[in-house]
């Protein structure tokens, strides 16, 4: 424990809390990568994830939350995204929110976003996200997706 006996000023303790906050942020991305696991006949190949809550102003509890997904495609085929659902353990499927920038390119790597204005207690976690492409039966499917909160502190 660290005691100041001089008064600090406000924008050292703002960039204090940032910073804790970052390291916050971090630790839940690495906690992401860390539980979801893949399912073996995945077209593309998990890179990267990261989950985000958002909690509006006046709220105390996160009222939405979102997955992006680092990926990469082995195939010799672009891999454009066309649905995206989350299926939680009691079996309810929730069609997601998504959004791709631009096809992952064979034998290359892109990201997608996926998300769903509800608050994560609400979701049954841990769950299994479920993306498909547009006219194809290339698919990938991760399980134990969960969303951590983060509670913000207040500026």
């Amino acid at each position: 424990m660290e005691v100041f006996r001089q008064p600090r000023p406000p924008e050292v303790l703002k960039k204090e809390r940032d910073e804790a906050q970052a390291e916050a942020r971090r630790c839940q991305e690495d906690n992401v990568r860390s539980y979801v696991r893949e399912q073996p006949a995945n077209a593309l190949r998990l890179d990267e994830a990261w989950s985000y809550s958002y909690t509006g102003k006046g709220e105390t509890r996160p009222t939405s939350v979102a997955v992006r997904l680092g990926l990469s495609n082995p195939g010799a085929e672009p891999w454009t995204q066309a649905g995206a659902a989350l299926v939680d353990s009691t079996g309810e499927e929730v069609e997601l929110a998504r959004w791709q920038e631009s096809p992952i390119p064979a034998n290359g790597a892109g990201a997608v976003v996926v998300g769903i204005e509800r608050a994560p207690a609400q979701l049954g976690c841990p769950c299994t996200l479920k993306l498909w492409e547009a006219g194809g039966p290339r698919t990938v499917t991760l399980g134990n997706v969960t969303f951590q909160v983060v509670h913000n502190a207040v500026p």
